[in-house]
């Protein structure tokens, strides 16, 4: 396969992107990062940050494109999830507020700090990340899927800038 734009080879359409830690990780001196897990990211004991998933359907088809992503907590909703993090049936939890914390820079808007509501999945599973309903692109896509063509384009940003 070819990317469309340059005509680099392209041996796999990568359908996930993410990002090692929340945003405001990188603005912080070392000594305040407290801890930084796959999953679960505490700053200077004071901001908790939690990595799920936005799932965005792929038009025409079964697969979706997966943005890996970090969204902030209150210090009680992350404790719950942490308490919560093997329990059968977790996914019956009511879902967290937030704010998305992970700048994806492919979109012309900021997505820094968009309202997400943070959906708890089964035992071993990321949780799902739902971005309120607004105009913002990434909001859209979500909302409406995109296009082969467009996770193509996306993936030549993300290699090629």
């Amino acid at each position: 396969m070819k990317c469309p734009h340059c005509n680099n080879e392209l041996n796999e359409l990568p359908l996930c992107y993410g990002i090692e830690a929340p945003q405001y990780f990188y603005t912080v001196p070392e000594e305040k990062r407290t801890e930084l897990t796959d999953d679960f990211c505490v700053i200077d004991e004071q901001h908790f940050f939690i990595r799920g998933h936005i799932e965005i359907p792929i038009i025409d088809s079964h697969e979706k494109f997966i943005w890996s992503v970090w969204a902030s907590l209150s210090a009680e909703n992350f404790l719950k999830s942490n308490e919560l993090l093997l329990v059968e049936g977790r996914e019956e939890e009511e879902p967290y507020f937030g704010w998305l914390s992970t700048e994806l820079s492919i979109y012309p808007l900021t997505t820094l700090s968009l309202k997400t509501r943070v959906h708890t999945q089964e035992v071993g599973a990321v949780p799902l990340i739902e971005l309120e309903q607004t105009d913002h692109p990434l909001a859209v896509e979500q909302r409406e899927g995109i296009s082969i063509e467009r996770v193509k384009e996306i993936a030549h940003l993300i290699n090629h800038g």
